[in-house]
């Protein structure tokens, strides 16, 4: 007969040994993101801008990649990446330019964080004549890192291998040690175009899937329909969330923008 007050302890221990080897509930990481082609200070600028301002803040991105963006002191126009952050509030801005740092003009692409911001590199992507460049942050998303990377690239429709080279070069510049990467931007080219097959192969999952839109050129503006502006992610790191455009939608007849933006969350697995 086993002692009443083996018993009792035995009773006492079963609810620890319970939770002890129940399995813990894992809430997934969440990233939200935004890719935007600003369109620098063409069109009806002034108009734009509170535009602009608003359709970032309504989406209340983590990171924002943003491209032609502009900084030209012969017109008195500010950085927009940073007249953006301020007028945001809590944003980190990072920008990358072929023009020489100081230049009274540069033009190029930027990002916007929130987050912590562990590392900060860019280049200029081969080939060199064409002017393109990568801007990569490393963050930290609830203390994992990420790489989250924001490029343009050529523009011409029969610019296919050009864009596999420069996506080969962005690609061989970042650093290789298993950091989880997203890429986005304004590609100048559908998921179908053969430059950018790297980025659409297995690797990667567009976070706005084929179909999802018709267009993220603004018709509007004279551009014929085509999905241009992705967001590449890791297969291996990452699960999709919803995604969507917005910008859409005019305001006095003004839109933000010549394209539309692009918004995503994704989940670290």
């Amino acid at each position: 007969m086993i002692p009443r007050r083996t018993l009792l302890a035995a009773a006492a221990l079963a609810p620890l040994a319970g939770c002890a080897t129940a399995p813990k509930a894992k809430t997934p990481t969440e990233l939200k993101i935004v890719t935007f082609n600003i369109w620098h200070n063409m069109g009806a600028w002034a108009a734009r801008r509170p535009l602009l301002v608003a359709a970032l803040k309504a989406q209340d991105a983590d990171v924002i990649a943003l491209q032609e963006v502009l900084e030209d002191a012969n017109v008195g126009l500010e950085n927009q990446a940073r007249m953006l952050a301020r007028e945001l509030g809590g944003y980190h801005v990072a920008f990358v330019s072929t023009d020489a740092e100081g230049a009274p003009r540069r033009y190029g692409n930027a990002l916007l964080t929130r987050l912590p911001v562990l590392a900060e590199a860019s280049t200029k992507l081969e080939p060199l004549d064409d002017f393109r460049t990568a801007l990569r942050l490393r963050v930290a998303v609830q203390g994992r890192p990420v790489d989250v990377v924001v490029t343009h690239l050529a523009w011409q429709q029969d610019a296919g291998p050009v864009r596999a080279r420069q996506i080969a070069s962005l690609l061989g510049w970042l650093p290789q040690d298993g950091t989880p990467l997203i890429v986005m931007g304004d590609f100048n080219a559908t998921q179908e175009d053969s430059g950018l097959a790297t980025l659409t192969g297995p690797r990667f999952f567009s976070a706005l899937p084929r179909g999802a839109v018709t267009t993220t050129l603004n018709p509007a503006k004279g551009h014929p329909e085509r999905v241009i502006d992705h967001v590449f992610v890791e297969q291996a790191a990452f699960t999709p969330g919803e995604a969507r455009r917005f910008g859409d939608t005019p305001t006095n007849g003004e839109y933000p923008s010549d394209h539309f933006g692009v918004v995503a969350t994704v989940r670290l697995r």
